[in-house]
């Protein structure tokens, strides 16, 4: 299936609202990417895809990079996934490391099979693998490296996956992410059932395009026994993919109760790291409602693209619009 350009929703949900506070948008009307956002008191802020005139360049910059992040985590005290950076054969000689496939494996195996692979840079769920073999290990790592010439090996964790907005000394919103799945109905085969989960998002306006072709996919269903053309029960839950980002077709589930101390954590982790609107990106033992356990800091997020949350449903729009309308005025009087 072939991945459809879909609009920002960042620059059309700001014209929408902006017009509540006595401010305008105007958005270059080629591309639709970047806009400029018109201040009554004068004042004028620029956006481009889901970043604003918010966070601190410096930040902003370290936040993108997953392996610096989680330096400066770890080092403040916070705890973060074991994990090491490795280089493309091409950008390895020209910074001149050693650090490239070879030794990415026996890190690999040094910290135990399986392990998760990923770009360093990347967002949304790109090429991030759950790898069990050195086989799948190469392939998922040359993968990464033909669109970023760094790679992250990381020790596999086990918990549910949340993600926590903070806003300044607010949390905005948190829910717990579930990987793309698809639910049986006793006679359907699993590709069938992912066809009609890709109309169901079209039907729903959700922008995610799955891809039946994810090299990912098959492997996840045999090692649960099954195929593309194995037929689940009714009500059997298939999970297709490890990881449970919204972009790859997975789900939100709101979080209704957070205990106080998930919240100072949240809040205190986005100062810390130099931020005031921040993805936080957690995996738990338990849940959030609960005082903290054991828990990592998966990854921090300083432009947290929520275009695929706010086109989940109706009430998630709303959170979006009222998250995005409070950064609007901060941004005219900060």
């Amino acid at each position: 299936m072939q991945k459809k350009y879909i609009q920002p929703i960042l620059g059309p949900m700001l014209q929408k609202i902006a017009p509540r506070m006595g401010a305008s948008v105007v958005i270059e009307p080629r591309w639709k990417i970047v806009g400029q956002i018109n201040f009554k008191n004068g004042r004028r802020r620029y956006f481009r895809y889901s970043s604003l005139d918010l966070n601190p360049l410096g930040a902003s910059e370290i936040a993108k990079d997953k392996d610096y992040a989680n330096f400066f985590m770890k080092r403040i005290g916070y705890p973060t996934v074991r994990g090491e950076t490795f280089f493309s054969e091409e950008w390895a000689k020209a910074i001149g490391s050693k650090r490239m496939i070879a030794a990415a494996f026996r890190f690999a195996k040094k910290i135990g099979f399986p392990v998760i692979v990923k770009p360093n840079s990347g967002s949304q769920g790109s090429n991030v693998s759950l790898v069990y073999s050195r086989k799948e290990f190469y392939r998922a790592l040359r993968t990464v490296f033909k669109h970023d010439r760094v790679g992250l090996v990381q020790q596999r964790i086990s918990g549910k996956d949340f993600r926590i907005v903070v806003l300044d000394n607010e949390i905005i919103s948190a829910y717990e992410r579930l990987p793309l799945s698809v639910t049986g109905d006793g006679r359907s085969t699993i590709f069938s059932l992912l066809q009609k989960r890709q109309r169901s998002f079209i039907v729903s306006s959700r922008d995610t395009q799955l891809k039946l072709d994810d090299r990912r996919i098959r492997p996840k269903l045999r090692k649960q026994g099954l195929s593309m053309r194995s037929v689940p029960k009714r009500g059997q839950r298939i999970f297709l993919l490890d990881n449970a980002n919204l972009s790859t077709g997975g789900d939100a589930a709101e979080v209704k109760r957070m205990h106080p101390e998930f919240k100072k954590l949240a809040i205190k982790l986005t100062k810390d790291m130099g931020l005031r609107l921040c993805g936080v990106d957690l995996m738990v033992e338990g849940n959030l409602a609960e005082k903290p356990g054991k828990f990592w800091i998966l990854e921090i997020n300083a432009a947290p693209g929520l275009d695929h949350y706010a086109r989940s449903g109706k009430a998630q729009k709303k959170i979006v619009e009222d998250m995005y309308l409070k950064v609007l005025k901060s941004l005219e009087n900060n």
